[in-house]
């Protein structure tokens, strides 16, 4: 079984937390997550959340501390062990959201009580916590 290892971010503005969510017909399209992705060899997660949250959303952010990480097994049935980071953020200004469509069609600003009607992955629910 081999191990991927994910870092995703939760930035805050104005009390409400930013969500991206998955262009139909892609992986899980359809589904809201927080911006984040794959970590590249030789990168540590939090450079990880901090390039990948510039690439999805155009927002230039920091890491501020540790939110959790959580392990499950791939989704797909692969035989993969998927282990995530979701860090706190904070942006350097604040900026336009600006998509990838490739990747995503839509974002929002929730507060966690909003955002417990969104279809999220667990691990992004646990990240809400708190």
């Amino acid at each position: 079984m081999t191990d991927k290892y994910l870092a995703y971010g939760r930035l805050i503005r104005d009390g409400k937390i930013l969500f991206i969510r998955r262009r139909p017909g892609s992986f899980l399209g359809g589904r809201w997550e927080l911006p984040g992705g794959t970590v590249e060899p030789g990168e540590r997660p939090d450079e990880t959340v901090v390039r990948e949250f510039a690439e999805e959303t155009g927002l230039a952010v920091h890491v501020t501390g540790e939110r959790g990480t959580h392990s499950w097994d791939d989704v797909a049935g692969r035989p993969m062990r998927i282990h995530a980071t979701v860090y706190a953020l904070s942006e350097e200004t604040a900026g336009e959201v600006v998509l990838d469509p490739g990747e995503h069609d839509a974002f929002t600003w929730y507060t966690r009580e909003e955002a417990a009607g969104l279809e999220l992955a667990d691990h992004f629910r646990r990240a809400l916590e708190g």
